[in-house]
């Protein structure tokens, strides 16, 4: 503890002896954006033009300034691998109108200081780590339009406060750990089921889920009560109409029935309250017994769930699995049948029967799935339980609402949405991100040994998410980089692979490099008008980039294909495809280039790397 608050000091300290430095020739915002570079704890070289040297921060890489006062007036910085936290000092931006820190690996809490930003228009958190609740200071933002939190960690009740922002326009608080009402005050009672989706504890009118009460039943009177409430305050004008004499004999009795039917409902509540508790006591047992979630019904069936993933009983999953028939099912892959789980309450899982048996006792089977559970990432699909049946092991996942790119790429059904160019980068981009973790930051590394286009599964806002990766062998060690067991499917495989059974890094990036042609084919690797032209998929563009015929390599259904950007996305192609493994980029490396062609600029990237074409 000692030491880390001596470095914390000493970061402080020379912090403070750069800005003092530097404080005569850079702005003020500017300085403020170091203090915010600082805490990022950025890896990857991004921001490596943010110097102090600088007379303004205005050319700086995802800045924007006012042109009237060069003041910072938006800072977009998405995909940017950014880690760290948000400083406080955002809130000396006065001026900033927009914060784009989407899909980064930020963490932490959301600072209050944000709320000092008075003309901030946009705000775009999602797909990072934040923790904690949102900070009620943001519904002093008067002019924000625009506010995405969805896809972190944050929790606790939704503030009312947001309910004053009366020029918001959107709103995304899904895929969270929200709970409690949804206030309906002000604006936040226009917004709708999709601002909400993904937040098991939280009930409202708006995603049409009834608010329960601490005992159970709906928290609000009894029709037959306010009913009678209701006649006991017409009462008072019926009794001015009762002539004087009787006046007290009719008071009299209706006193005695208004007792009476109060002590016959007081004791109706009293009766019901005492099931009630019963029933809370007996639920609260039944909870206890199921330490960790993880259950044995009986010598061959088994639950697991991880990180407590699944609010349901066993009993309700069991009962839910054993159900799973042919019409629930979703498709099948190389590792078994998919089906679609629909609980009670109708949250819906996908289910995956293995059909290979795995060799081993099953506590190392179930011991690697835990590993695999606790991989967390935007771009991966969620691993949230394991069941062992007498007849089937079933691993339990999120269910994606729009399937595999493979079925909407090559099985678009008449009247949806084809894929777009942006789109298809979008999918590339954040498969390539995905891949990246699993190659890089995981510990142990996990080589993917099947990435194919039916193994990137699409949620409803066309996000890619990289599937199956936990079947694969896990790596142990720098060293330990090879496994023997020949996986995968032909036309991704690599050649060096398929010649050895060995599958390394370097095979996956081979694998990536077919998806991306096939993203800009819309063919799939083994179709057969390759082999007039080359045999598969990578020779087929080999040829057509050797005869200058680049247009018949791109997708005639994809309208709105930018030519530059092909051009670059190719050439990434070409590089992850190298017969050479050597040659071939890290997943890294590959992400940083499709960052780069992402950008406003792809032609640039074209030029600089012409020469590798």
């Amino acid at each position: 503890m000692g030491l880390l608050l001596v470095w914390v000091l000493s970061t402080v300290v020379t912090a403070t002896t750069l800005l003092s430095t530097y404080s005569l020739a850079l702005t003020q915002d500017g300085i403020t954006l170091l203090e915010i570079k600082w805490s990022f704890n950025h890896t990857r070289s991004f921001l490596s033009n943010w110097r102090p040297s600088d007379a303004s921060p205005c050319n700086w890489t995802g800045i924007t300034c006012n042109l009237h006062d060069n003041r910072v007036s938006s800072i977009n910085l998405p995909y940017m691998q950014l880690g760290g936290i948000i400083s406080p000092s955002i809130g000396k931006l006065r001026r900033l109108q927009r914060l784009a820190l989407h899909q980064n690996s930020l963490h932490g809490f959301i600072p209050t200081e944000i709320s000092h930003c008075k003309e901030l228009r946009a705000l775009y958190l999602r797909a990072n780590y934040f923790q904690g609740s949102i900070p009620p200071e943001l519904g002093n933002l008067s002019h924000l339009t625009i506010l995405d939190l969805s896809s972190n960690s944050l929790k606790g009740p939704i503030p009312s406060s947001i309910g004053h922002l009366k020029q918001l326009r959107f709103l995304n608080l899904s895929t969270n750990f929200f709970s409690g009402v949804i206030p309906s005050f002000g604006v936040l009672g226009t917004f709708r089921k999709n601002s909400f989706i993904g937040n098991l504890d939280l009930c409202g009118p708006q995603i049409q889920k009834q608010c329960q009460g601490s005992l159970g039943f709906p928290a609000v009177l009894p029709h037959a009560d306010m009913e009678f409430i209701q006649k006991l305050i017409l009462v008072q004008p019926l009794l001015l109409a009762v002539p004087k004499k009787r006046f007290s004999r009719y008071l009299n009795g209706v006193l005695i029935g208004a007792m009476s039917t109060l002590g016959l409902a007081l004791v109706l509540l009293l009766c019901f309250l005492w099931i009630c508790l019963l029933s809370k006591k007996e639920r609260a047992v039944k909870k206890y017994k199921e330490v960790n979630k993880q259950v044995e019904l009986d010598a061959s069936t088994k639950i697991v769930t991880f990180h407590g993933d699944l609010p349901y009983s066993s009993s309700d999953i069991i009962e839910k699995l054993e159900s799973l028939d042919e019409e629930d099912v979703l498709g099948s892959g190389g590792f078994g049948t998919v089906y679609k789980m629909v609980m009670n309450d109708f949250t819906t899982f996908a289910v995956k029967r293995i059909d290979r048996c795995h060799e081993g006792s099953d506590q190392t089977f179930e011991r690697e799935l835990e590993i695999l559970a606790s991989v967390k990432h935007i771009n991966l699909v969620n691993l949230r339980g394991y069941c062992r049946l007498p007849s089937a092991k079933l691993l339990i996942y999120d269910y994606l609402a729009l399937g595999s790119l493979d079925h909407f790429l090559h099985e678009n059904a008449q009247g949806k949405r084809p894929l777009n160019w942006n789109a298809r980068l979008r999918i590339a981009l954040g498969s390539a991100r995905g891949l990246a973790y699993l190659h890089h930051d995981c510990c142990p590394r996990i080589v993917h040994r099947d990435i194919k286009s039916s193994n990137i599964l699409l949620d409803q806002n066309l996000e890619p998410h990289v599937s199956d990766f936990g079947l694969a062998q896990l790596l142990v060690d720098e060293d330990a980089h090879i496994t023997t067991v020949v996986a995968g499917t032909f036309g991704y495989l690599a050649p060096e692979y398929l010649e050895s059974g060995r599958a390394t890094e370097k095979s996956d990036i081979y694998s990536f490099g077919v998806l991306l042609l096939e993203l800009i084919a819309g063919k799939r690797p083994t179709d057969p008008t390759f082999l007039k032209r080359g045999l598969n998929i990578v020779g087929w563009m080999n040829t057509l980039v050797r005869e200058n015929q680049l247009e018949d390599i791109v997708d005639r259904g994809c309208t709105d294909v930018d030519l530059d950007t092909v051009e670059a996305i190719l050439i990434i192609a070409a590089k992850c495809t190298d017969a050479n493994p050597d040659d071939r980029p890290s997943m890294n490396h590959v992400f940083q280039m499709l960052v780069e062609v992402t950008s406003p600029c792809p032609s640039e990237f074209y030029e600089s790397h012409s020469d590798d074409y």
